[in-house]
């Protein structure tokens, strides 16, 4: 049985190596699947539940402003409002990840599924990185995007999800110790990432 959770920073590649992983080990890709069970658990369309998923880090930079103005004693109707709201979204997510890795087989990608699925001896962790140049020169080249959208994205997508991993977690998404396996991915490139992951979860499920 393998079963892989993984974390990948914008530009490194998590969108390409996620889906060639699982169809080399013959297991579920779980990305897109996520916000539907979640839109699923939560009775609400599938349009909203995908618009929170893309857009997390404009929730979470709502409850922080909020925060940021209290004294501690007084929590505002929005901020209140939206932690609530972040905190059900997060739960649902987290039992969505839950079910698929119930299986025991999957490549699951992002939503702190590293963190969710931390306490599974079966699951493999992975996160790819690189340096930020790197990063953005891959994104570059996989969205056909020019450098200013580039970088502009990638302020976005890896403060978002910094965010979602800090507030929910109390964690830092770069620590280490999370993973069982860390890949400079723009370095080697998607297919040498594929092969790298793949025998990982060989060894790892022995």
């Amino acid at each position: 049985m393998t079963l892989i959770a993984l974390s990948a920073s914008y530009g490194a590649g998590g969108s390409v190596v996620g889906p060639r992983l699982a169809e080399r080990l013959d297991v579920p890709f779980v990305d897109r699947a996520i916000p539907t069970g979640v839109a699923e658990q939560l009775e609400v369309p599938l349009d909203h539940a995908l618009e929170r998923d893309e857009n997390v880090g404009g929730l979470i930079d709502r409850m922080l402003a909020h925060f940021a103005a209290l004294s501690g004693a007084y929590v505002s109707g929005d901020a209140a409002s939206a932690m609530m709201g972040g905190d059900v979204y997060r739960q649902a997510t987290e039992r969505v990840i839950c079910e698929h890795a119930e299986a025991g087989r999957g490549v699951i990608l992002g939503r702190a599924c590293a963190l969710v699925l931390r306490d599974r001896p079966d699951v493999l962790r992975v996160r790819l990185d690189g340096p930020e140049d790197a990063r953005l020169e891959q994104a570059m080249r996989i969205q056909g995007v020019d450098l200013d959208t580039a970088k502009q994205r990638m302020r976005q997508t890896d403060r978002a999800r910094d965010l979602y991993v800090k507030h929910f977690y109390g964690a830092d998404p770069r620590d280490t110790s999370i993973f069982h396996l860390i890949i400079d991915s723009p370095a080697i490139g998607p297919d040498a990432c594929v092969d790298l992951i793949a025998r990982a979860a060989q060894a790892h499920s022995r």
